[in-house]
């Protein structure tokens, strides 16, 4: 699940011109991948190499985060009853990742993909939640969204996604049941407007 390593997964490197990394993606109807459904996507890094999201409005089904400690023999001093574990993305479902503010930077590794999001995915900021001294504001999600070289820009072309800027405020305080639209509403974009075939990103 989570490791006391770094995240892996190419962070930062080759940075292009089109670059979404910290922006979030908005599913347009139709899409064709359940998984996908009304989805928003933050996303944590994009390059020549691919890009990787995390899905920020969607429950696991399966776990919350009292019974996610105990899994892994942290004690939890914290109530953190209220929390539930995100479906971050369809690859390596038993990864974890937490979005915070940055109010918290992790000993081992923290990504600062905006000046108001960070992303940690080593043990210790689950070590710190459970003892009440993590982040302020934080998103806890297993698994994680990935695109290849190029993937993502051509689901872009096809109308499969819209793309607009993130903020703490959406990601953190926003009802989950409400980001889509919350989202779509950055752009002024109602819901009742998209069909199927949707417009052009």
């Amino acid at each position: 699940m989570l490791d006391r390593h770094g995240m892996g997964i190419g962070m930062g490197e080759q940075m292009k011109t089109t670059n979404l990394t910290g922006h979030l993606l908005i599913a347009m109807p139709g899409m064709g991948d359940p998984r996908f459904d009304r989805a928003v996507v933050f996303m944590c890094d994009h390059s020549d190499d691919g890009a990787m999201g995390l899905i920020i409005n969607k429950l696991s089904d399966e776990i919350d985060m009292p019974t996610l400690l105990s899994q892994l023999s942290i004690e939890m001093e914290a109530d953190l009853s209220g929390h539930r574990a995100h479906f971050g993305g369809p690859v390596e479902v038993g990864r974890g990742f937490v979005l915070h503010s940055p109010d918290y930077a992790s000993a081992v590794t923290t990504l600062e993909v905006r000046d108001d999001i960070h992303m940690t995915a080593t043990l210790d900021v689950l070590e710190d939640l459970g003892r009440g001294a993590g982040p302020g504001k934080w998103l806890m999600a297993l698994g994680y969204a990935g695109w290849g070289p190029g993937q993502l820009e051509a689901e872009i072309s096809q109308n499969g996604w819209l793309v607009c800027d993130a903020d703490a405020a959406l990601v953190f305080d926003v009802a989950d049941i409400d980001k889509w639209e919350a989202a779509l509403d950055r752009l002024g974009i109602s819901a009742l407007m998209l069909s199927a075939e949707g417009g052009r990103a």
